[in-house]
Formats: C-alpha cells, sequence, structure tokens
C-alpha cells in the first residue's frame, strides 16, 4: 500500500512506528509460522531463557509488555507447556518463571525464523542506515525506561 508523499500521517512518528510494528508482527508470523509463537510469546521465552526465576513483574520490565497482556501470555505458556511457575523465593506472592524443556526445544526452533524476519525487516533499509535504526528505536524504548 502506497502512502501519498503529502499525507500528514508521513510525518507521524506514532503512526509510523504503529505500521511499523504492525508490519514487523505480521513478517514475524510469516517467518516463524512452524513455532506457532507470537512475537510477545517468543519475547518472553527468550527473556526467561536468558535468566531463569524471573517474576512477571521483572518480565515487564525486560520485555516491555503491560501487566495485563503479560499475565495473559504467561497463562497461554504455561497451558500449552513451555514455561513452568514456582512461588518466588524472595517474595511468596510472586511466582518465579522457568522455561520447560518443551519451551526450550519451541523458542530453538523459533529462533531461525525470528532472525529471518529480523533480517526481511532490516532489508528494506540500506546497509549502511541499519544498524542506525535499531540504535533509534533503542534509543525511543530507553526513553520510556527513565
Amino acid at each position: 500500500m502506497m502512502v501519498k508523499a503529502g499525507n500528514p500521517l508521513n510525518r507521524s512518528a506514532a503512526h509510523l512506528l504503529h505500521r511499523a510494528g504492525q508490519r514487523a508482527a505480521d513478517i514475524f508470523s510469516e517467518e516463524s509460522r512452524a513455532g506457532g509463537l507470537t512475537p510477545r510469546q517468543f519475547a518472553v521465552l527468550v527473556a526467561v531463557s536468558e535468566e531463569e526465576g524471573l517474576t512477571q513483574t521483572e518480565l515487564v520490565e525486560r520485555t516491555g509488555i503491560d501487566r495485563s497482556t503479560l499475565a495473559d501470555i504467561v497463562a497461554r505458556l504455561l497451558s500449552r507447556g513451555m514455561i513452568q511457575r514456582r512461588r518466588a523465593k524472595d517474595d511468596g506472592r510472586a511466582y518465579a518463571i522457568k522455561l520447560s524443556a518443551q519451551g526450550a526445544k519451541a523458542l530453538r526452533e523459533a529462533q531461525p525464523g525470528a532472525a529471518a524476519a529480523d533480517t526481511r525487516l532490516l532489508a528494506s533499509l540500506p546497509p549502511a542506515k541499519r544498524q542506525d535504526f535499531l540504535d533509534t528505536l533503542n534509543l525511543i524504548v530507553k526513553a520510556d525506561d527513565e
């Protein structure tokens, strides 16, 4: 879909980021079809694989996914047997999340598709601008953390 150059939406960072996010999710789905994971489920599995025992609050901090959405993702991953949870040692009210063997397998199987999705997304940019693009996105994300 081509958007006219004079369209004010072409100058709206919020709108363009939303559209880019939609495109990224579509490409991720196409490339990772076999694994059956959404981009957010994949992000949660990656975060848990990097640091076992994270609480849901810590997963919110690591992934940027809002609490209610993360709770839904955790419930879905639990029902699919991809993660396990137990009461956190430091806080009996919180749950510590651990990757199951099935979750580790799903993550391994999804990684090539996720990498292919990133490659496809960045392919639309000139090679010299790809790292700048990622750095700029990180600046936007980190500004929200501060």
